[in-house]
């Protein structure tokens, strides 16, 4: 394969527009050998990769997506992913050698993973459609443009994906997983209840170094924070700060800065609360233009503010939740509701589940056209069975029935929204239905699988429902990405470890969970530290449980099998409890 080099932009990467040509003459080329499936799975890693979200190229994912199979799937046990990685880097190889001798974008796939590799060929100049200065005016030309119109060519439209990749906001879908509820609940024909959402007002961001070299990266970064902000339900951007019209009455201010020095660039950004001048957050991003591509430092940066400012637990709502009044006002709005549930979520206490359960239950009341509120109240319910240790306080009367009322009411409203089917694979696996658990969840997935916190629950559910492997994967992604109550997923991933026989990585990641308030998570580090035969420290765990979940210990196995779906798996934590000393009876007869 040929050499890469430096491009007239200063990168070492083709531009995202070049990879898009590329793929097409690929794909339209006869001598590239490869049937339908291979096409597609070749179209969908670039189309990942570009988005931004190549940390979910995984064997799972790709057959789950690309070639429809189901979530039984097995990589340990069915080969189809690496066997057509395989021979698509056969045909890439092919076609390389013989029609695409004299092409300027190089594309493979390297052995060892699914995530492709683009870079220039040595022998022939990038972009041989327009000389260098036109190139480089259609860059800065394309920083310019707005959200709609930073569309790149579609790879194969007829081909059956019909991906348009869009360079400036191509991680809209991972967006969704970090800004809080991104869907469209509100009913049709109801205007938005400005007053009650948060205005944000994006100032233009400034730049710094040698003569308008940074300008298009300062306008095209604002564009694409802006353009990730303007998709949040829960606040209002203001994106024209020289209207005072528009600006009037805002609640925030973000104020960016770039600064070029050679090929370094730094950039910083601040949220500014306007009504005492406070900086609630800032952040500086360090990025090398020779290394990486311009669009994508772009993307990562933006992606990185609107996530800070609009997760769940980022800035914004971190503030306004001191604003949120108590759950006994019955003028709250559906967004307070909300706000409610994340503050409950990140603080995980009675006290707040109680206000947050209240509080949708007197939001689906006012708004029951609201698919958010009914979504949220289901998973406030169903956290009375999966939490109900950890949060100590007395469930309200049928709380799984309670949580499936309200999940229906939502699914009737957004049945193919992704959130709603997340609530839908979780009230499923506590009812013990891991079928329609998992369809739901994979239904979930597949609409969008970005969504880091729709995938890593549900990998959890797949998981715990014996497919260890594919759902340890998305486990891993989803504790990368900072997402779920703290310690949750290193729960999860102790249990992985614990079922591959790796038990120092189980107790450590169960030593990283959230042992001193959930009861559970201190059930599987008894069970990990039984079976490895460290009985002092065992012993030590059952004390604590003992005292202070008592009504856990008198029913280990019907929590285990709330939990574990398989018997082998439940036999397995089971007999690590036996190891430990605990007695929960004998053995499950097969």
């Amino acid at each position: 394969m040929r050499n890469a080099k430096v491009n007239v932009l200063g990168s070492l990467e083709p531009t995202v527009d070049e990879i898009c040509r590329q793929v097409e003459r690929i794909l339209g080329s006869e001598e590239f050998h490869a049937p339908k499936r291979g096409r597609d799975f070749l179209e969908f890693v670039v189309n990942e990769t570009l988005a931004g979200r190549s940390g979910f190229l995984k064997a799972f994912t790709i057959a789950n997506v690309v070639f429809g199979r189901e979530a039984s799937f097995d990589p340990q046990n069915d080969p189809v992913v690496r066997i057509e990685a395989g021979r698509i880097r056969k045909a890439l190889e092919r076609y390389y050698l013989v029609a695409g001798r004299t092409d300027e974008v190089i594309i493979t796939v390297p052995k060892g993973g699914y995530v492709p590799h683009f870079e220039y060929a040595q022998e022939v100049l990038p972009s041989s459609e327009t000389n260098p200065e036109e190139r480089q005016a259609a860059e800065v030309n394309t920083q310019d443009s707005s959200p709609g119109e930073m569309r790149a060519p579609i790879l194969s439209a007829a081909r059956g994906f019909g991906i348009v990749i869009s360079v400036g906001f191509a991680l809209f879908a991972l967006t969704l997983a970090f800004a809080l509820s991104v869907w469209n609940g509100r009913p049709t024909g109801t205007p938005p209840l400005a007053s009650a959402h948060p205005k944000v007002l994006v100032e233009f961001f400034s730049e710094s170094g040698s003569a308008g070299a940074g300008s298009d990266i300062a306008r095209g970064l604002r564009d694409d924070v802006i353009g990730r902000l303007a998709r949040i339900d829960h606040i209002v951007v203001v994106a024209d700060p020289l209207r005072g019209a528009h600006a009037a009455g805002v609640d925030y201010s973000l104020h960016g800065n770039v600064q070029l020095y050679k090929s370094r660039l730094r950039a910083a950004a601040r949220l500014v609360r306007q009504l005492d001048g406070a900086v609630i957050w800032a952040r500086s991003f360090d990025a090398d233009l020779q290394t990486e591509n311009k669009l994508v430092i772009q993307a990562n940066i933006s992606r990185e503010i609107s996530s800070a400012i609009a997760h769940p637990r980022g800035a914004v709502l971190q503030t306004e939740t001191d604003k949120t009044v108590g759950a006994q006002n019955g003028d709250q709005d559906d967004y307070a509701c909300t706000r409610a549930y994340y503050s409950y979520r990140q603080a995980m206490t009675a006290q707040s589940h109680g206000a947050a359960l209240e509080c949708l239950r007197q939001a689906t009341q006012r708004f029951p056209d609201n698919a958010v509120s009914w979504t949220l109240l289901s998973m406030v319910y169903l956290d009375e069975l999966r939490f109900r240790y950890k949060l100590g306080t007395p469930s309200s009367v049928r709380p799984l029935e309670m949580a499936t009322a309200a999940v229906e009411q939502a699914a009737s409203l957004a049945p193919g929204d992704p959130r709603v089917l997340q609530a839908l694979m979780l009230v499923g696996f506590f009812q013990g239905d891991v079928d329609k658990a998992l369809k739901a969840g994979t239904a979930a997935y597949a609409a969008n699988p970005g969504d880091v916190e729709v995938a890593g629950e549900y990998g959890y559910r797949l998981a715990l429902s014996g497919k260890w492997q594919s759902g340890c994967e998305l486990l891993s992604v989803a504790l990368n990405k900072s997402v779920g109550p703290s310690g949750y997923y290193e729960a999860g991933m102790a249990l992985c470890a614990f079922m591959k026989g790796d038990l120092e990585q189980a107790e450590r990641w169960s030593r990283k969970s959230d042992l001193g308030s959930n009861p559970v998570h201190r059930l599987v580090l008894l069970s990990i530290l039984g079976a490895a035969g460290k009985t002092e420290e065992a012993e030590a765990e059952e004390h604590w449980l003992y005292a202070h979940a008592p009504a856990l210990m008198a029913n280990v196995r019907e929590e285990v099998s709330l939990r574990l779906q398989r018997t082998e798996d439940q036999e397995r934590f089971l007999n690590g409890l036996r190891a430990s000393g605990l007695d929960v009876g004998a053995p499950t007869a097969r």
